[in-house]
């Protein structure tokens, strides 16, 4: 338990890099209604003749006068579903400078090497090098732009994503190191505690996300931070969980299995509740493959082989856990810092993260952990159990969250790192949330000695 509260230190330094970076740089609002605009319209909500229109005014551009831009951004690719015709009728592709400002990308009609495989480019950072120009489709004006060169993606953010799936990797080992098939077992000899947490887990807890986007308007307003709420609310727990519950006295081994079931499930149920939720979002791509191959890579290949060395060669195993403890304090601060330092222009809209929005992260992890007193008691689970699934259900892995939403905001469509941002504040309203919850469980949730 020692080594688990070098994370509580870590978070503060999330504290101070996140809120440093807020107000550093600014959001093109015209360049975000337009691209929400084009993505309603994929989604069949307005004029799909506008598509056909752009694409053909391509054809029509004055590049003599263009101007050279050099920029890293990303590119997009919108499609028409609802209607059927030509590729240059149903499909648009767009290039976004991190900035936000919006290119519609004029493509050659014959073969072009710069325009190869544009499709495997758009979950990338690219490095862009264009010539750029305006023209006027349906007396609206738009900015264009063509390929001097082949965009290529930048050396470090690839580095940085290797090096995020390789230090989470090992992490994941470090706790399958700690698990036995007896942490899996508990579902036989505690199976109303496990049931109940892991419906509060993956069934409460997103429905809770789901009602708090709403009510405060950022399902309407800014979709990616009502994803990113859903992300973290079906992420399963990790040792931070375990950790409280060890402090708040309650059930840690109930906590362990909670974590380790869960996490196990995470493969079925985060993909399955993102897309269920964010169903329905023009602006919101959830990529359901990619996210099951980062579950699959950074969650349970690891923890199957932590468990396989722990069971072959068990001193071994415990004695590599505090390497492992210290690994992942490492990894988690490389993480939160070239994460944040890597998207410092995207932290700049105060009215996305004002001061409703840090309510309802609070809200959304304190709720959480009422639910998770209210509904084991009204089952009659004892106060020990209830004391660990209520920290269980109120508490992510945000590290984790992180991790993914670095690694899918791209291809998500969230060019403001929305999900990445909710996912660090959350780990921070946690461990605020979790002390204050300790301080009160010997009130609400009194246990003896005895019970423990």
């Amino acid at each position: 338990m020692k080594n688990r509260r070098s994370e509580l230190a870590s978070f503060f330094v999330v504290a101070l890099l996140l809120f440093a970076v807020v107000g550093s740089a600014w959001a093109n609002e015209d360049s975000l209604e337009l691209y929400n605009s084009l993505s309603r319209i994929a989604a069949g909500d307005g004029d799909a003749a506008l598509f056909g229109d752009l694409n053909a005014a391509t054809d029509t551009l004055e590049w003599n006068g263009a101007e050279r831009a050099e920029f890293k951004g990303n590119l997009r690719m919108l499609v028409v579903d609802s209607m059927e015709g030509s590729d240059d009728e149903t499909t648009l592709f767009l290039v976004r400078d991190l900035d936000g400002t919006i290119y519609v990308l004029a493509r050659p009609d014959g073969e072009d090497e710069r325009y190869a495989d544009l499709e495997d480019m758009i979950q990338d950072k690219m490095l862009f090098n264009l010539d750029v120009t305006t023209g006027s489709v349906g007396g609206e004006s738009y900015q264009f732009a063509r390929f001097v060169t082949r965009p290529e993606r930048a050396t470090l953010d690839a580095v940085f994503e290797w090096s995020i799936i390789a230090m989470l990797f090992f992490v994941m080992i470090g706790m399958g190191l700690t698990l036995t098939l007896k942490d899996f077992a508990v579902v036989f000899s505690k199976p109303w505690g496990v049931i109940i947490g892991e419906v509060l887990q993956f069934g409460i807890m997103p429905l809770v996300a789901v009602g708090l986007g709403y009510l405060m308007g950022f399902r309407q307003h800014y979709p990616f931070i009502y994803v990113g709420m859903i992300l973290i609310a079906v992420t399963p727990g990790g040792v931070t969980s375990n950790l409280m519950t060890h402090y708040a006295k309650g059930d840690v081994a109930l906590s362990v299995s909670l974590t380790s079931i869960s996490t196990v499930l995470a493969i079925v149920f985060v993909p399955l509740i993102l897309g269920a939720y964010a169903s329905g979002i023009p602006e919101v791509t959830v990529p359901i493959g990619t996210i099951v191959q980062t579950i699959v890579v950074l969650v349970v290949v690891p923890l199957v082989i932590g468990m396989l060395i722990r069971g072959k060669w068990e001193e071994f195993a415990k004695r590599s856990v505090k390497f492992f403890s210290i690994l992942g304090l490492i990894a988690l601060l490389f993480l939160i810092i070239t994460g944040v330092l890597s998207n410092l222009e995207k932290f700049a809209d105060t009215e996305r993260y004002g001061a409703l929005f840090y309510t309802m992260v609070f809200l959304l992890t304190a709720l959480g952990m009422v639910v998770g007193v209210v509904v084991p008691k009204i089952f009659g689970v004892n106060n020990f159990q209830t004391r660990a699934i209520s920290i269980e259900t109120g508490l992510r892995n945000s590290s984790l969250a992180m991790a993914m939403a670095l690694l899918i905001q791209d291809a998500m469509g969230d060019f403001y790192s929305s999900l990445f941002f909710v996912s660090g504040i959350f780990g921070l309203a946690m461990y605020l949330a979790g002390l204050l919850a300790i301080k009160l469980y010997p009130v609400v949730l009194p246990v003896t000695e005895e019970s423990a």
